[in-house]
C-alpha cells in the first residue's frame, strides 16, 4: 500500500493532537478483531509491539499507522480514511472515554 493510502479527516486530525498533546507519540493498529471491527486501537509508541509481519500503511498527523499481514491482504486495494465520530473507543484505545471514537472508513482504489 502506498503512503498516501492512510488519511485522515479534519476530526480524526484533531482528536490525535488532543491525544498526542496529553500522551506523547502515539501509533495506530487496525484493528481486525470481532469486537472492534473497523476501530484503529490508538496507542502510546512504545505500549503496544509491533509485529514482524504488520505492514506500516503510512501516517496521519505524523504517527504512523500499522495493520496486520492477514488484514493487508483484504484491504490493499483499499484506501483506509480515519476518522473520529461520537462514542466510546476501543477498550484499550487512547480515544476510550473521551466521548469521541476513531473510525476507519474506507473506498477502494484503482487496481
Amino acid at each position: 500500500m502506498d503512503e498516501d493510502q492512510v488519511t485522515a479527516t479534519p476530526a480524526a486530525l484533531e482528536l490525535l493532537a488532543q491525544i498526542v498533546a496529553e500522551h506523547g507519540p502515539v501509533l495506530f493498529h487496525q484493528s481486525g478483531g470481532c469486537c472492534d471491527g473497523s476501530s484503529p486501537m490508538c496507542y502510546a509508541q512504545g505500549d503496544f509491539r509491533i509485529g514482524e509481519r504488520d505492514v506500516k500503511l503510512g501516517e496521519i498527523g505524523g504517527m504512523p499507522v500499522y495493520i496486520s499481514a492477514s488484514q493487508y491482504e483484504v484491504w490493499k486495494h483499499t484506501r483506509l480514511i480515519i476518522d473520529a465520530i461520537p462514542g466510546r473507543g476501543g477498550m484499550f484505545s487512547l480515544d476510550n472515554g473521551r466521548e469521541m471514537r476513531f473510525l476507519t472508513r474506507s473506498e477502494i482504489c484503482q487496481i
